[in-house]
């Protein structure tokens, strides 16, 4: 045996399927997303995030071999023809080693190829399948963020093209897109209508890492979810083809609220990737920091504390996959989508603060991962619908309300 402790280190048990969601197939694929996040994934983050990088062509390249940005997509466009619950066991492998890697994924997976002409959509929807459509989403704006039914942009119709004037913030991987997916209003609700009605979704097509005319964007600098750039834009007569117009009859509104609710689940996903790292670390340096004569794991108040973040991933990765299950099962999922993007992003939020704290004063620095989870897990209470906007959803779906007097 080993005179240095460090080589005699229990190594945090891994995820993996049980019954009734196993199969060999899913198995396997975990395995491969977990294999590449440790392999590929965890050296460049390390390297990256401190520098505020963007996640490198070739990462994405060779994701895209993979087929992580068509797991989703069918498999006689190139995808590999599988469901939501794939999809999210996948961010969540990604998401222990990068969070921005496990959200790539999400600006494919057939996203901004909803358009009306079928030879035009089977080919988007290969190009998605490979990695080579991959966009950016633009619903918020400095003044309708929870509240989609307040955007403002407009899109006026010019021929055979629509004309876009406005503001969009919040918008990832804006200038490195393939495509940019922007919620619009073509037009002003009718008496009686909802504030909702008139908004549409167009596909602004463009070349990677540049802007097309009429579009300027600034960055926006945040504290985490480095790996790619959010953009605050101005759109200012930009001209797109009628023909890129998203969904069946310009619903807009619906068709967010649609995407936002398998982002829900898909977040749930990457918040668990989040706090499972912190577990996973914290059971490697609890192990190594030693202080009283004894490495810190051997004190029970330190012992209890990992033992309730390891007990809180569990229940939210269980919950998570039984939303993602339903989801797949084509079963109503609204509320529970909201019922998991709260739960596992809440509990991700608190179990990586426990990391850091369990880290002591190296939880503070930027020598450990531990302080990357927690900037990372605290944005996924606000983005794809604040935690608050969540508990409104779930409420709504259990109590009436009465009119206010």
């Amino acid at each position: 045996m080993s005179d240095d402790p460090r080589d005699d280190l229990r190594e945090p048990p891994v995820p993996v399927l049980t019954a009734p969601h196993h199969t060999p197939e899913r198995e396997a694929l975990q395995a491969q997303a977990r294999e590449f996040a440790t392999g590929r994934v965890l050296p460049v983050a390390n390297e990256l995030d401190p520098r505020r990088g963007e996640i490198p062509r070739d990462l994405l390249e060779e994701m895209g071999e993979l087929g992580y940005f068509g797991i989703t997509v069918a498999r006689e466009h190139g995808g590999l023809g599988l469901g939501a619950f794939e999809y999210c066991m996948v961010a969540e492998e990604l998401a222990r080693a990068w969070m921005s890697v496990g959200s790539i994924i999400a600006r494919a997976q057939g996203a901004g190829t909803g358009v009306a002409d079928p030879e035009r959509r089977a080919e988007l929807l290969r190009r998605s399948a490979r990695g080579q459509w991959i966009g950016a989403i633009a619903l918020s704006e400095p003044d309708a963020g929870s509240d989609l039914a307040a955007v403002e942009t407009r899109a006026v119709r010019d021929g055979d093209e629509y004309v876009i004037t406005g503001r969009k913030r919040w918008t990832g991987n804006a200038k490195a897109a393939d495509f940019i997916q922007v919620l619009v209003r073509t037009g002003a609700p009718g008496p009686g209508e909802k504030r909702s009605a008139g908004l549409a979704t167009l596909v602004v097509e463009k070349q990677r890492d540049t802007f097309p005319d009429g579009l300027t964007g600034r960055p926006i600098d945040k504290i985490g979810y480095h790996g790619f750039v959010t953009w605050d834009l101005e759109f200012d007569g930009v001209r797109v083809p009628v023909a890129n117009q998203l969904g069946a009859g310009g619903d807009g509104f619906a068709d967010a609220q649609a995407w936002l609710n398998i982002a829900r689940v898909h977040t749930a996903a990457r918040a668990v990737g989040l706090a499972r790292a912190a577990v996973e670390d914290c059971v490697r340096y609890l192990q190594q920091r030693r202080q009283f004569e004894h490495p810190i794991g051997d004190f029970q108040a330190v012992r209890f504390t990992l033992a309730t973040m390891a007990a809180r991933v569990e229940q939210a990765r269980s919950f998570y996959q039984h939303v993602a299950h339903r989801l797949d099962q084509g079963e109503p999922y609204a509320r529970e989508a909201a019922m998991a993007k709260l739960v596992a992003t809440e509990m991700a939020a608190e179990v990586t603060a426990d990391g850091i704290q369990l880290h002591g004063g190296n939880g503070y620095t930027t020598e450990h991962q531990v302080e990357r989870h927690w900037r990372d897990a605290r944005l996924t209470t606000i983005f794809e619908g604040t935690s608050e906007i969540q508990k409104k959803i779930i409420a709504d779906r259990l109590l009436p309300r009465s009119p206010l007097g």
